[in-house]
């Protein structure tokens, strides 16, 4: 058996749509991946919204688990996936495999946050696919 591959979702702060990434990726796919997330910059905590949002549709605590860090504090993705550049794209040392265009739901409503964490669990499935046909 090959060693499961490393993805890692990449955005600015990670503190928000890549935390949810890892998350999802260790929840639904932890089997088949690893997930890991990171950012340019890091926040003092993941955003509150993300957190409370994810307790209530996954049983999912994040604080739990995970915290904001940076792309040189994790090991090197076989597969790195920026969640978005609508805040500019951060630099991790090589071209990303994919980019997810999602948008930030920072302050923004439940509504909103609910959209991108079902786009994001929607392309974890996906990825998840790919990787199994390897």
């Amino acid at each position: 058996m090959m060693n499961k591959p490393k993805v890692a979702f990449i955005c600015v702060h990670n503190s928000c749509r890549s935390q949810i990434a890892e998350a999802l990726g260790k929840h639904l796919a932890g089997d088949v991946f690893e997930s890991y997330s990171a950012g340019t910059e890091t926040k003092p905590q993941i955003n509150q919204d993300a957190v409370r949002l994810m307790k209530k549709l996954y049983g999912i605590d994040m604080e739990q688990t995970q915290y904001s860090k940076l792309v040189s504090d994790i090991s090197t993705p076989d597969i790195a996936i920026s969640m978005g550049c609508d805040v500019g794209c951060p630099f991790i040392g090589r071209p990303f495999d994919d980019d997810w265009g999602l948008l930030d739901p920072t302050g923004k409503d439940d509504a909103e946050f609910q959209r991108v964490i079902s786009q994001i669990e929607e392309n974890i499935l996906r990825l998840l696919q790919q990787i199994s046909e390897l």
